[in-house]
């Protein structure tokens, strides 16, 4: 079980479907440990500790493999960018065309992170990336050690530019690293221009927030301006990029930034 939300559960099971689209599934064991017994007298304060020691212990055991999928991706000069959002701002979207105006420049490689389906994982294939498919069932984020054993399935090849996308979430994916060298919130403009105040933890992990489907803007209520200045109240120094995945309006400032990254990937 996840300490920070609850999701999944004991024996959960990850389904990994390869870039042949053969289907691997692996379960995971998270034993709940109890040195001392349950008092009935003081049970709100016992759980509220247990549950942060536990929270602890797989947040800890998370950075460990985070660091190891690091290195692995350093060792073989791969850029990888952790692309999470709510669902539908239009993640697959805007991979579909960057894999479609970047692919001959350098191999691309995706790890599709969904509770059920394989669905994006085709989409990105069909536009000419390697893909590998990571269902979480009940869970609602990946996590380093799914990742790190979709690295070994997918297998990109050095230089490669690697995006992970994140199950359609922007709670838990903020406290989960993966290993990745930037995460890139995706919002769009048929959200509210609120969404880095309500979710302040995401906005403050991004090393990019990409404002999607601007091409709507005319229909929609949306202050461009006022988003931004949430957004930069948790994240200051955060690069800000509106864009149209579905047109290409601005896209080019989004490769400008992979471009920028790539050259120097430490300070993502």
């Amino acid at each position: 079980m996840c300490a920070t939300c609850g999701c999944g559960g004991d024996g959960a099971v990850v389904t990994l479907a390869g870039h042949d689209g053969a289907r691997h599934r692996h379960g995971h064991d998270h034993p709940h440990e109890h040195d001392h017994p349950h008092e009935h007298g003081d049970s709100h304060e016992h759980l509220h500790t247990e549950t942060i020691t536990l929270e602890q212990k797989v947040l800890a055991k998370n950075d460990r493999v985070a660091d190891e999928n690091r290195r692995w991706l350093a060792e073989r000069d791969i850029l990888a960018l952790n692309m999470t959002s709510s669902p539908g701002a239009g993640k697959t979207t805007l991979l579909e065309r960057t894999i479609r105006d970047l692919g001959e420049q350098q191999p691309i490689a995706v790890i599709e992170g969904d509770q059920e389906t394989l669905l994006d994982a085709d989409r990105i294939r069909a536009a000419g990336a390697r893909a590998v498919q990571i269902n979480t069932g009940a869970g609602c984020h990946l996590d380093a050690d799914m990742v790190r054993r979709a690295l070994d399935t997918l297998d990109p090849e050095p230089g490669s530019l690697l995006f992970i996308e994140n199950v359609g979430n922007l709670v838990c994916p903020a406290m989960f690293d993966l290993g990745e060298h930037s995460k890139v919130v995706v919002i769009s403009v048929t959200e509210g221009a609120d969404k880095p105040l309500k979710y302040p933890h995401m906005f403050a992990a991004a090393g990019l927030i990409v404002i999607n489907k601007i091409d709507l803007l005319p229909y929609v209520d949306f202050d461009l301006e006022a988003c931004a200045g949430y957004a930069r109240s948790l994240n200051a120094g955060v690069k800000i990029l509106p864009l149209s995945a579905t047109t290409g309006d601005d896209i080019s400032d989004w490769y400008d930034w992979i471009g920028v990254l790539a050259n120097r990937p430490e300070t993502g």
